[in-house]
């Protein structure tokens, strides 16, 4: 069990809790020690002064008495014996063990001390344990309020700073949430706009400044690649038209030349639109509310061919989820060519939909003969080809097109071979709540 909170701001929060606790402790103790058990010790070296004054023990009983009389008439102090006693508050008194032991130590003999409370405290003490008589000791301008506004104020205290180190961390850690996002947003592919450089303290103004500067350079990097890809796909399909046209213009008896520079030309015009794609902003395309099974249903429409048998299974009632048309029909079209290029049997569509995680996910099966498991990573990386796994040629653009298209969908893409043969693609997309 893990108690100490990961994120900074939980840490920050829980470390002024904890200081804030410590503080409170011992300032409760320091008021316990230096406040109230000096207040305590003179309220009861009073009261034993009253009595002593109430019940002398060196007068003579008709003294006594008369002194007792007058100190009764003057403090309120009262003398009673039991019956009297129980009759004016005693039986509703309690007895509190810290005032006896400190009366006891004020009158050098052993006595017994209950503590009432009407409209104010009322102090009844036995001055010991054979005496027939107690004496009542009202103590005015004390009242119970006194006792627990101590305890409030610590109270107080400690949820007002537990407050404002809770809104300081918050104000310290709102900029590191919005460098995550960023973050997570250009590991997506996306852009957003600077951070602002004003907030945070100088160590996160630092770090903010350093990744408006990176994203940048990212960012003009990106555009100047695609800009260096499209001018160089122009180029070279101005002359790749040139040599067809030349080619259609050759005699029947090259036809076998001409319809191998043909096939070759389609090739490359395919491997430029492999780049093409590749570097093709897909985010730049609206998302909309979409039924993956729809499309799946309509991918498998267009790229039926004979002898080949492409067979679906369609999860029932699948929620709508926002996607980008254009893009995850082209990653659909490259699943089901890469299916239908490395393998001879039926290829399988499965679609299903994962309540506990809020994910929709489809699944396309082949049955050819698989990836090595130590090349499966690899196999999205750009330009590395299947040859050693399937032995065929290509850019080795098509599922590294897949996997962008489906991180900027949030999403992942998976591999592993099937147990009775084949390898299974696994495209998994989260819900998403807007577009």
């Amino acid at each position: 069990m893990r108690l100490l909170p990961r994120s900074a701001f939980g840490q920050t929060v829980f470390l002024i809790g904890i200081m804030l606790l410590i503080n409170q402790v011992v300032s409760y103790l320091s008021v316990a020690f230096y406040v109230i058990k000096p207040s305590t010790q003179q309220i009861s070296h009073l009261i034993a002064k009253q009595v002593e004054l109430a019940l002398p023990a060196e007068l003579e009983p008709p003294l006594a008495a008369a002194l007792s009389a007058q100190l009764q008439q003057r403090t309120g102090v009262k003398l009673y014996d039991e019956a009297e006693a129980l009759q004016h508050g005693l039986a509703e008194a309690t007895y509190y063990g810290y005032f006896s032991q400190q009366l006891s130590d004020a009158l050098q003999r052993q006595a017994e001390v209950r503590i009432s409370q009407t409209d104010n405290f009322v102090f009844w003490v036995k001055p010991q344990p054979e005496s027939e008589f107690w004496v009542r000791v009202p103590l005015a301008g004390l009242d119970e309020a006194s006792f627990p506004l101590l305890t409030f104020y610590l109270l107080m205290i400690g949820a007002l700073s537990v407050l404002g180190g809770w809104t300081l961390a918050r104000h310290l850690n709102r900029p590191l949430q919005k460098l995550q996002q960023a973050a997570l947003q250009v590991g997506h592919g996306e852009f957003p706009p600077p951070l602002p450089e004003h907030e945070g303290a100088t160590e996160i103004l630092a770090v903010t400044k350093a990744f408006n500067y990176m994203s940048q350079g990212i960012k003009q990097l990106e555009e100047d690649r695609a800009l260096l890809m499209a001018g160089v796909s122009h180029d070279l399909r101005t002359p790749l038209t040139r040599i067809r046209l030349a080619s259609e213009m050759m005699s029947e008896q090259d036809s076998w030349i001409r319809d191998g520079i043909i096939n070759d030309i389609e090739d490359m015009n395919a491997i430029i639109d492999q780049f093409i794609d590749y570097l093709r902003h897909h985010k730049q395309e609206e998302p909309q509310w979409l039924s993956l099974n729809e499309l799946v249903s309509d991918v498998v429409q267009a790229e039926q061919v004979q002898q080949r048998q492409i067979a679906t299974h369609f999860a029932p009632d699948l929620p709508l989820i926002a996607l980008r048309r254009l893009a995850i029909k082209r990653v659909l079209n490259n699943l089901l060519e890469n299916a239908l290029r490395y393998s001879d049997g039926d290829i399988e569509i499965r679609t299903g939909f994962d309540k506990a995680g809020k994910r929709i996910y489809l699944e396309v099966r082949d049955h050819g003969p698989g990836i090595p498991e130590h090349r499966m990573q690899a196999m999205f990386t750009p330009f590395v080809q299947g040859d050693e796994a399937r032995g065929s040629g290509g850019s080795g653009l098509g599922l590294a097109i897949i996997k962008k298209i489906i991180s900027t969908h949030r999403g992942e893409v998976k591999l592993h071979n099937h147990p009775q043969g084949g390898l299974v693609v696994t495209v998994t997309l989260p819900l998403k709540t807007e577009l």
